[in-house]
C-alpha cells in the first residue's frame, strides 16, 4: 500500500503545500513515529576545491526556517571541504515510509552560543570523544583513541568539559527543497520548492 497517495481522497496532496518547512516538520514527525532508529540520519554531500564530491551520514540536529543544522569537527575532511567550498546538499531517506527529502544550499556556521548549548547537551562520553578524536586523521589502533579518552576523563573529572574551538555546527540554508514519495510502478510523487526572494516557488515534477 502506498503512503499518503495523491489519488486517495482520505489523504492530503503534499505537492500542493506552500510551506516546505511546515511539510518537513510533518514528515519528520511521521518518521519519528515510524523509523526504528535515527530518523534524523541524513546523507551530507560536500566538495572541496578539487570539485570531487564526498558524502557521508550525519545527524540532523536542528531545523527551522533558516535551514538544517549539523555538527562536526572543522578539522575533519568535511570541515576542510566546507571551508574550501561553503555549500552542501543533503538527503533524508525514510525507508519505512518510502519517502525522502533533498535540500541544497550555502553553508554558514552556527553561533558560538548555539554550538555551546548543543555541545553541553551531549552525553559526557560524547563530549570527551569529540575532544579526543582527531577526526579523519590516521589512527594507529583503537587503544590509542580510548587512552586519549581516559586521559581526558581523568583531567576533567566531574567538572565542566569545554567545547573545543574546532568543533561546531553548520547550517544549510536551502535554495531548493524537494519532497519525494514512492508510488506504484515507479509513478512517484515529487514536488520541488525553489527559493524566490523571501518566499518559495513550487513545481510538481515528473517522477
Amino acid at each position: 500500500m502506498d503512503q499518503l497517495r495523491t489519488d486517495d481522497p482520505k489523504s492530503a496532496d503534499f505537492t500542493l503545500s506552500d510551506d516546505p518547512f511546515g511539510l518537513f516538520a510533518s514528515w519528520m514527525k511521521d518518521a519519528e513515529a515510524a523509523e526504528p532508529e535515527d530518523p534524523n540520519a541524513m546523507a551530507l554531500a560536500t566538495a572541496g576545491s578539487d570539485g570531487l564530491p564526498d558524502v557521508r551520514m550525519v545527524l540532523l540536529k536542528g531545523v527551522d526556517a533558516r535551514g538544517f543544522v549539523f555538527y562536526t569537527n572543522t578539522q575533519s575532511t568535511k570541515g576542510e571541504e566546507l571551508a574550501q567550498n561553503p555549500q552542501a546538499a543533503l538527503v533524508l531517506h525514510w525507508k519505512s515510509l518510502r519517502r525522502q527529502v533533498r535540500a541544497r544550499g550555502p553553508i554558514t556556521p552556527v553561533t558560538a552560543e548555539e554550538a555551546d548549548a548543543y555541545f553541553q547537551s551531549r552525553r559526557r562520553e560524547s563530549r570527551l570523544g569529540a575532544i579526543a578524536s582527531q577526526q579523519s586523521r590516521p589512527l594507529a589502533d583503537r587503544a590509542t583513541l580510548m587512552s586519549a579518552v581516559a586521559d581526558l576523563s581523568e583531567r576533567y573529572g566531574e567538572g565542566p568539559i569545554p567545547r573545543p574551538e574546532h568543533w561546531t555546527g553548520f547550517r544549510i540554508a536551502p535554495v531548493t527543497l524537494e519532497f519525494w514519495q514512492n508510488g506504484d510502478f515507479r509513478l512517484h510523487d515529487r514536488v520541488r520548492f525553489t527559493r524566490a526572494g523571501d518566499g518559495w516557488s513550487r513545481a510538481r515534477l515528473y517522477p
